[in-house]
């Protein structure tokens, strides 16, 4: 008798362990291309792809190479972008104007993804930090953020997303009010397909800096704090939740998501509607940093990452590395 065979156990959950075969057949939680929604940063010009510098691998594309980067990943099987405009300093004022410019840099790329890939769901960002030259989410008066006065400018920045193409619109900028609005006015312009991702559960995050040199979009005075949610706050994740859905949210969102799994775990059991969890550029940026340096094994560092972000209740994840995970998976 060995020493293996000593003990009576009647449980040995090591059983279904023994083999990766078993391992697979048991697993609870399963990460499908599927979920997985690629933010793109897109900026004016032609033949131009440059790399942020705070996250190594990921580009501003120029139009032409942004349409040959959506179609390469929708033959790896993403089904879905979400995209940021980098928008020129001279292009930007208080008020955000040209966020619903119908030929801006946003309805313009939407189109021509349409025209290439019409079957590509994309989502666009309704939010006026990247045309503010403030870098704040709403109009500025008197160092504060005006909320309702906001609210007008995101409903016509979304009607032009729409009329565009756009599938889904996400409001990212967490004024009060705004999901409802925008509602109201899709349907009442006949865009009653068109669904909105609400970033419900936002918070004034310090994950976001890679983000913000990416696009140019870091406020020029004080913080988001008056907006954003403080990172302490739980149960207020869930009454914001509760708005969004009431004001005809399709998918609520948390973001981000790695410091906030609690909190996706909290909204998952609150609502039937799907959660999406944002993999924010700072999650991004850490693995990608010490995978440069040999700290981490880079790729079972994100796959981990991303399981870990279902497995507290994400139905969707938007993640940087969407690209990367539809190869390993693929």
């Amino acid at each position: 008798m060995t020493a293996e065979s000593s003990l009576h156990l009647t449980n040995r959950p090591r059983r279904l362990r023994c083999t990766s075969t078993l391992r697979s057949m048991v697993q609870e939680t399963q990460l499908r291309v599927a979920d997985l929604i690629y933010p793109l940063f897109v900026m004016e010009g032609e033949g131009q792809k440059v790399e942020v510098e705070s996250m190594p691998g990921c580009y501003r594309y120029s139009l032409d190479f942004l349409l040959k980067e959506v179609a390469e990943g929708f033959e790896l099987g993403i089904g879905a972008i979400a995209l940021f405009p980098l928008i020129p300093d001279a292009q930007k004022d208080n008020a955000g104007t040209e966020s619903y410019n119908p030929d801006g840099l946003i309805p313009r790329t939407v189109r021509a993804i349409k025209q290439q890939t019409p079957e590509i769901v994309v989502i666009t960002d309704v939010a006026l930090d990247p045309y503010s030259n403030q870098g704040h989410d709403g109009i500025v008066e008197n160092g504060k953020i005006l909320n309702d006065q906001t609210v007008a400018v995101l409903v016509k920045q979304a009607i032009a997303h729409a009329e565009a193409g756009a599938d889904m619109v996400a409001p990212s900028d967490m004024m009060d009010g705004r999901v409802g609005a925008i509602r109201k006015a899709l349907d009442q312009r006949g865009f009653i397909d068109v669904s909105i991702l609400a970033y419900s559960a936002k918070y004034a995050s310090a994950y976001y800096g890679p983000f913000r040199d990416a696009l140019d979009s870091a406020p020029k005075f004080g913080d988001k704090k008056t907006y954003q949610m403080d990172a302490a706050n739980a149960q207020e994740a869930l009454k914001e939740v509760a708005l969004d859905i009431a004001e005809g949210a399709d998918i609520v969102m948390v973001k981000p998501a790695l410091a906030y799994l609690d909190i996706i775990h909290r909204v998952r059991k609150h609502t039937h509607l799907p959660v999406a969890a944002y993999n924010v550029s700072g999650e991004y940026a850490m693995i990608k940093a010490a995978g440069q340096q040999g700290w981490i094994d880079e790729k079972k560092v994100i796959l981990e990452t991303l399981l870990s972000i279902k497995r507290a209740g994400a139905d969707l994840i938007l993640t940087y590395f969407a690209k990367e995970v539809a190869l390993m998976l693929r």
